[in-house]
C-alpha cells in the first residue's frame, strides 16, 4: 500500500491564510463592532472572544511570531561570521556592500516614482473631503550622522537583546574578519560556527513545519478586527497602493532580475511563494528573516558569503513597499486637503523617502515615522496620517511581502555578479526541500536528511 503524499509546505501555509481569513471573518460578524458572543454552558460561561480569540487564537498566533524572532539575532550573527570569514579577499565586502546598497536604493528611488505617478493618474483622494478621526504624533527621527555612529555598538550584547540589527550587522562583519585574520585558531572556531549554523537552519525548517497552524491563528484573529466600514471609505486609497504593490513585486523586480542577471525570473517567483507568504502574515520583514535566507541560499543557490550580508541588511534598510505606501498617502492626504504640490515637491518627496529608508532604519515604526518626515517636507498636515492608520495593517502585510522579494532579488543580482552564485540549485525545482521535510519520528538517526 502506497503512502500518501504530503500536501507541500506552499498548499499547507495558504490553505491555513484561507482558513484563517475566512474564520476571522465569520467571526467579526458573530461578533460586530467590539461585542462578544457568550455560550452557556453547565458549569461555567464560554466568552467566544476571551477564549478563543484573545486566548487560543492569539496565544498560538504570538507564539508563533516570538519563535521566528528567536532565530533572527543568532541566525544573522553565525551565518554573517561564517560568509565573512569564508572570503578569501575581505575587500570584497566593501564592493558587495555598495552594490547592495546602491540596488536597494535604486528600486526605492523606482517603488515611490511608480507610486506617485499611479496616485496623480487615479487621484484617490478627490472627493473623499474626509476628517480625521485619528491623530498621529510623529517621533523625531534621528540625523543621518546619528545614525552612523549607533551602528557601532558598545556593548554587542546589548545589541543582540535588543534587536539592533545595524549593531549586530557589524559587529559579526568584524568578527568574521578577525577569524577570517587569526589562522588555525580562527578556522577551528570558524568550523563551529559552520555547525551551529546548519543546526539554526535546521530549527528555521522545523518552524516552516508549524507554520500553517501560526499563520492560521495570526489571520483569524487580524480578520477578527479589520473594520469593514473604515475600509469602505478608504477603497480607492487602500487599491492603489496594492496595485502598486503588486506591479513592483510581480514586474519590476522580475524585469530587474532578468536584466541584470538573465536569470528566468518565473522561477525566481516561484521560489519566493513560502517566503511572501510568511511575510504576508507575520507583516515583519525582521520576523521572516530566517525563511528569506533559508529561501535564497537553499533553494536559489546564493553562497552564503553573500546572502548572510544581502538579506540581513535588506530586511534593515530595503523599504520598496513603505515607499509605495508614502507616495500615494502623499498624493492622497495633499488632495483630501485640496493642496497642490509642485514638482519641486514631488522631487523632494522621492529624494527624501529613498534616503530616509537607510536613514532611519534603526527606528521602531519605521513606515509612519518616514511618511511624517516625507508630509513636513512638503508641508503638508502630519495629522493627515490619522486618515490611513485604519487600513495600514492590511497594506503593511502585502507591503512586507514586496519587501522580502526585494532582499532576495538584490541577494540574486549581487551573488551572480560576484560568481558566488550555483545556477543548478537555482534550477532546481526541488532545492531546498530537504529542510522543510523533516522526519520527527527519527530524530536520532545520524545521516543527515
Amino acid at each position: 500500500m502506497t503512502e500518501k503524499k504530503q500536501p507541500s509546505l506552499t498548499k499547507r501555509i495558504v490553505t491555513g491564510m484561507v482558513a484563517g481569513i475566512i474564520v476571522g471573518t465569520l467571526l467579526q460578524q458573530l461578533m460586530p463592532n467590539g461585542s462578544d458572543f457568550v455560550i452557556p454552558l453547565y458549569f461555567f460561561d464560554l466568552s467566544i472572544r476571551a477564549f478563543i480569540v484573545e486566548g487560543v487564537l492569539e496565544v498560538i498566533g504570538q507564539v508563533f511570531i516570538s519563535s521566528l524572532q528567536m532565530l533572527v539575532v543568532p541566525l544573522v550573527f553565525v551565518s554573517l561570521v561564517c560568509g565573512t570569514c569564508s572570503l578569501r579577499d575581505t575587500s570584497k565586502l566593501g564592493r558587495i556592500g555598495g552594490k547592495a546598497i546602491l540596488l536597494y536604493l535604486v528600486t526605492t528611488a523606482i517603488a515611490i516614482s511608480f507610486a506617485i505617478s499611479l496616485a496623480l493618474l487615479i487621484s484617490p483622494g478627490e472627493g473623499v473631503n474626509m476628517t480625521a478621526n485619528t491623530t498621529f504624533e510623529a517621533r523625531e527621527a534621528p540625523s543621518l550622522a546619528q545614525v552612523f555612529i549607533d551602528m557601532f555598538p558598545r556593548n554587542p550584547f546589548s545589541a543582540f537583546a535588543k534587536g539592533n540589527m545595524l549593531q549586530v550587522i557589524v559587529f559579526a562583519l568584524l568578527f568574521g574578519i578577525a577569524m577570517a585574520l587569526s589562522g588555525k585558531p580562527g578556522e577551528r572556531i570558524a568550523s563551529i560556527f559552520e555547525d551551529m549554523n546548519e543546526v539554526i537552519m535546521r530549527l528555521v525548517g522545523i518552524l516552516m513545519n508549524i507554520a500553517p497552524y501560526g499563520v492560521f491563528c495570526l489571520l483569524a484573529v487580524l480578520f477578527t478586527e479589520v473594520s469593514l466600514e473604515t475600509f469602505g471609505n478608504l477603497l480607492k486609497y487602500f487599491f492603489v497602493v496594492f496595485f502598486a504593490l503588486l506591479i513592483h513585486g510581480l514586474v519590476t523586480y522580475p524585469l530587474l532580475l532578468k536584466v541584470l542577471t538573465g536569470l528566468n525570473p518565473v522561477i525566481f517567483l516561484k521560489k519566493m511563494r513560502d517566503t511572501i507568504v510568511f511575510a504576508f502574515s507575520t507583516s515583519s520583514s525582521n520576523a521572516t528573516l530566517p525563511v528569506t535566507l533559508e529561501t535564497v541560499t537553499k533553494k536559489m543557490g546564493v553562497k552564503n558569503s553573500i546572502a548572510s550580508f544581502t538579506v540581513p541588511l535588506g530586511a534593515t534598510i530595503n523599504m520598496d513597499g513603505t515607499a509605495i505606501m508614502q507616495g500615494v498617502a502623499t498624493v492622497f492626504i495633499a488632495q483630501v486637503f485640496n493642496v497642490d504640490l509642485t514638482l519641486s515637491q514631488f522631487l523632494m518627496v522621492i529624494l527624501t523617502a529613498t534616503l530616509a529608508s537607510v536613514g532611519t532604519a534603526g527606528v521602531p515604526g519605521v513606515g509612519l515615522i518616514m511618511l511624517a518626515m516625507v508630509l513636513e517636507q512638503v508641508g503638508l498636515p502630519v495629522e493627515g496620517i490619522g486618515l490611513i492608520i485604519g487600513v495600514d495593517r492590511l497594506l503593511d502585510m502585502t507591503r512586507t511581502a514586496v519587501n522580502v522579494t526585494g532582499d532576495s532579488m538584490v541577494s540574486l543580482i549581487v551573488g551572480k555578479s560576484e560568481q558566488q552564485f550555483n545556477e543548478e540549485v537555482y534550477l532546481d525545482e526541488h532545492a531546498g526541500s530537504k529542510v522543510e521535510n523533516i522526519d520527527f519520528h527519527h530524530l536520532r538517526n545520524g545521516e543527515k536528511q
